[in-house]
């Protein structure tokens, strides 16, 4: 008997030490894995179909032993659905912790301020483990539909942030989320506007904001320069924005702007066409958002660019005439 228990000592004694160098042991990856394995747990996938998809995915180990090992850990019922990604280095310890964290295979994307859609689309090809299943050449139209968005043009409507999204997930994922931020963030805009502002509605203040954002480089004057395009349209004179002329002209415009281009009618076109364009020129950020709808108690009607990223501006146009030899003709 003695014999028999000093037996069942050491084989408890040795069943722990194996037991305690698996779980620091890193788990092999199976040959086709490249030094990483993705796995998607689905919701509501129970611990052994957990473990049955750590091994289909590429963990070289048996599926029983892992679910053992989470049932062993009192946190079977702990481990999250989600985008996953194991490495070469990662023992089933560490393989238990990530699960049950939630720690999933995360990647960013910044979307700027003052990009065009179009600049959008180019950077969600090229974003990092991001699946870009939006329809080949549709129109800005058919892009929406596809979207589920209400409005017609996608131009504006995507808001300007930095967004983090778990790998192999969709650009429609993404997308739909920027859009969901910009209706959150127009709204509060909207409900901080001053009174009698001339903009009728929240689209009316994101088309001029997109305006906003792109005629600014110092942020400090997007007040001066939202009090001169809302003085402008409180008396229905032309915005006279070149950034909605440049919009007009196309995404493949990129050349001096020149004063036939100012003549060129398009519906974007600010020289030609009083009161806002139909549809905003970028996205804008909050801060143009603001700007909008609570520019600055000013008389100013006209700027002109420094040269240094700020703007000068006047109350009259024998003023501005001024500002424009000084700066632009350096007179």
């Amino acid at each position: 008997m003695k014999w028999l228990l000093l037996a069942a000592i050491a084989g408890a004694v040795l069943l722990a030490a194996l037991a305690a160098w698996w779980l620091q042991r890193p788990l092999p990856l199976a040959p086709q894995a490249q030094g990483v394995v993705d796995v998607v747990i689905e919701p509501g996938t129970s611990a052994r179909g957990v473990a049955r998809v750590l091994v289909q995915s590429g963990l070289q180990t048996s599926p029983d032993l892992l679910f053992l090992w989470f049932r062993a850990s009192g946190q079977a019922h702990r481990l999250q659905a989600g985008t996953y990604e194991f490495g070469p280095d990662t023992s089933p310890r560490e393989l238990l912790r990530k699960l049950v964290a939630g720690e999933q295979a995360l990647r960013r994307i910044t979307l700027l301020e003052g990009w065009t859609y179009y600049q959008v689309l180019q950077a969600l090809r090229q974003a990092d483990a991001l699946v870009y299943d939006l329809p080949a050449q549709a129109s800005s139209a058919e892009l929406m539909r596809f979207l589920g968005l209400p409005h017609k043009h996608p131009e504006g409507r995507f808001f300007p942030d930095t967004y983090v999204y778990p790998k192999n997930s969709t650009a429609s994922a993404l997308l739909r989320q920027a859009a969901q931020a910009m209706d959150r963030q127009l709204a509060q805009a909207w409900e901080q506007r001053h009174p009698n502002l001339p903009l009728r509605n929240p689209d009316e203040a994101l088309i001029l904001a997109s305006i906003i954002e792109r005629e600014t480089g110092l942020p400090s004057d997007r007040p001066m320069v939202s009090g001169v395009f809302n003085n402008r349209l409180r008396i229905g004179m032309r915005l006279q924005a070149d950034p909605t002329v440049v919009y007009g002209l196309g995404p493949g415009f990129d050349e001096r702007l020149r004063r036939i281009h100012l003549q060129t009618d398009t519906p974007w076109n600010t020289y030609t066409r009083a009161g806002l364009p139909p549809t905003p020129i970028a996205m804008p950020g909050m801060a143009s958002l603001l700007a909008a709808v609570q520019p600055a108690d000013t008389q100013a009607m006209y700027f002109v660019a420094r040269g240094d990223g700020s703007s000068a501006f006047s109350r009259t146009y024998a003023e501005h005439n001024v500002a424009i030899r000084r700066y632009i003709l350096n007179q």
